[in-house]
């Protein structure tokens, strides 16, 4: 079992072409030893976005605080506290942040995407 506070896991920059201003905490994973899921948070400042992409798994995200949009396969639509969306695999899609407070959500995927 893991028992951990969500502070206590240090933020880890995103560094990775197309990402601005992301910060990432794996809050649970391989190292846990979570053998099928990883569930991570994200925090994106004000005016950041994760990278447009697209990967064959899907990932489920539950947003936590603040708001922004959802770029899905062209289409963008507004998110922010409590949302929840699914994200199939083989979908364009990004998180950007178009508020002045950060947006944090969690994201699951599975265990050998993260």
């Amino acid at each position: 079992m893991k028992l951990a506070n969500s502070n206590d896991i240090p933020k880890k920059p995103v560094d990775v072409a197309g990402a601005e201003g992301v910060q990432m905490r794996l809050l649970i994973g391989k190292p846990d030893g979570a053998p099928t899921f990883a569930m991570r948070m994200f925090e994106v400042q004000p005016g950041g976005h994760t990278p447009l992409h697209t990967h064959p798994h899907e990932h489920e995200v539950f947003v936590l605080d603040g708001h922004g949009v959802v770029v899905f396969n062209g289409t963008t639509s507004p998110i922010g506290s409590e949302d929840v969306v699914l994200v199939p695999g083989g979908a364009e899609h990004c998180f950007q942040n178009t508020s002045d407070v950060p947006l944090r959500f969690l994201c699951l995927v599975p265990i050998a995407a993260s």
